[in-house]
């Protein structure tokens, strides 16, 4: 057995959210996989609320600080919370990197997710190796970089916007909306800014996609960074079956029951539901959601809807009951599990990052309905470059109408352009595999990575 102290041992750090620690987490399975030891961080509160103990399978655990070690609603919102982060923990994961290098297996490197610039200040105080590792999609990162830059210039005013390496012409629509509305959103703003302020320091960057998705923009921020692309970050079972035991990301900051989902899944007819989620942060106005409810109903298909406990009560009185033979209503679900289910045909998503990808990696052809940050972006590529979807239009009121998701739902899951979306998806998930797979883009910028941090030793 190879002994400890001779494996290089990296240090993962992520923003505390599910959104950020999912594609870290298993990106440092990965690592695992190729011989690293890799100590993954998260909260106090995150630890102690889920009861995670020291380790996930072969992933050590470990805990700082965000200031809130009894649960984020203390801080009441999104902006006294990130700056308890910002104050706290700086110091916490200083702390946790001065007791590894007194023992026998001291840090070699930290891969740090950039939302939290101080951990690349701490890492080369120690004068250790440091990765940032993106979470957007490459596009996106780079639309960020240009406004850091001030090559684009905020708030957006005028369209068409052209930035060199994106395939597409982008209207105000399409823009992440700390781009177009900066004022709406300070704190959000701020914490996405703060990921270049000194990323010149980093010695990679690492970014959740694969080359062949994104080749030009990938190859235009390379001219700048020193960019490698290492996604798709999702279970190595849907991809190239590498990882044994390994069908879930392995961290939910939600009590599920997957059994519940899967098993009403598994008597329904190949490509046949519709699968409805809006993420984790998602908040819909009453009406929204009774506009979804009903969209969902004149679709006539069978749909299984992830609606969150705080979000239930807008759900239309009765709604539930009526649709019991067509569709199923959860606080949750496995969802990437639920994406790899052949019972599902179609994905109505925001468009987030995580569940993008995961749709194009397992195959599935969406319908969009984006509501923030980088979400319009994300659709636009979804419908207009990689050609796996449709956006859902909203009307006057910024609504998108019962007879609009009907519709788009009906043109993906049987229309003459559904027929095409099906076709992209499926070239997107193959060449999802072959990038994840032995010699693929993906691993093989992953290898080079892996022997600069065993050089770091």
């Amino acid at each position: 057995m190879e002994k400890m102290v001779n494996r290089s041992h990296v240090l993962v750090v992520p923003l505390p959210g599910a959104g950020h620690i999912n594609p870290m987490l298993q990106f440092s399975r990965r690592l695992v996989s190729k011989g690293l030891k890799v100590t993954f961080v998260i909260t106090e509160f995150i630890s102690k609320s889920r009861q995670l103990g020291s380790s996930i399978g072969s992933i050590q655990l470990d805990t700082i600080s965000d200031g809130y070690d009894d649960g984020f609603n203390q801080a009441g919102s999104r902006e006294p919370y990130l700056s308890s982060l910002h104050d706290v923990g700086p110091k916490t994961l200083s702390d946790l990197i001065k007791r590894y290098q007194t023992s026998s297996i001291p840090i070699h490197a930290v891969i740090y997710e950039p939302f939290l610039a101080w951990a690349l200040d701490v890492a080369k105080d120690f004068g250790l190796f440091a990765a940032a590792f993106f979470t957007h999609a490459c596009a996106v990162d780079y639309i960020f970089y240009n406004v850091y830059h001030e090559v684009l210039r905020v708030p957006v005013s005028s369209t068409p916007v052209l930035i060199e390496g994106l395939p597409l012409l982008l209207e105000l629509q399409d823009l992440p909306t700390f781009v177009v509305l900066p004022d709406s959103y300070p704190a959000n703003v701020k914490m996405t800014m703060s990921q270049f302020a000194n990323l010149d320091k980093a010695d990679w960057i690492l970014i959740n996609t694969f080359y062949k998705l994104e080749c030009e923009v990938v190859d235009t921020m390379s001219k700048v960074c020193p960019l490698l692309t290492i996604g798709p970050t999702i279970p190595s079972i849907y991809l190239d079956k590498s990882i044994e035991d390994e069908d879930d990301y392995g961290i939910s900051l939600c009590e599920i029951d997957a059994s519940l989902s899967i098993n009403w899944l598994s008597s329904k007819p190949t490509a046949s539901v519709v699968y409805v989620s809006f993420g984790s942060c998602a908040t819909l106005s009453s009406k929204q959601m009774e506009e979804i409810a009903w969209g969902l109903k004149r679709s006539n298909f069978h749909f299984l809807w992830v609606v969150m406990d705080s979000e239930k009560e807008k759900i239309p009185e009765g709604f539930v009951e009526e649709v019991e033979n067509k569709g199923l209503v959860v606080n949750w679900s496995p969802q990437v599990k639920v994406l790899a289910n052949e019972a599902v045909g179609c994905f109505f998503t925001h468009c987030g990052w995580n569940s993008t990808i995961e749709a194009l990696s397992l195959g599935v052809p969406m319908v969009t309905m984006p509501g923030w940050s980088d979400q319009q972006t994300n659709s636009k590529l979804v419908e207009d470059a990689w050609k796996v979807g449709v956006r859902a239009k909203v009307d006057e009121h910024g609504i998108v109408r019962r007879e609009e998701i009907a519709l788009c739902i009906k043109e993906v899951m049987e229309g003459d352009t559904g027929r095409e979306m099906k076709m992209n998806s499926k070239k997107w998930k193959e060449l999802a595999i072959e990038a994840a797979s032995e010699g693929g883009t993906s691993d093989t910028n992953i290898n080079e990575l892996v022997a600069m941090l065993r050089s770091t030793k």
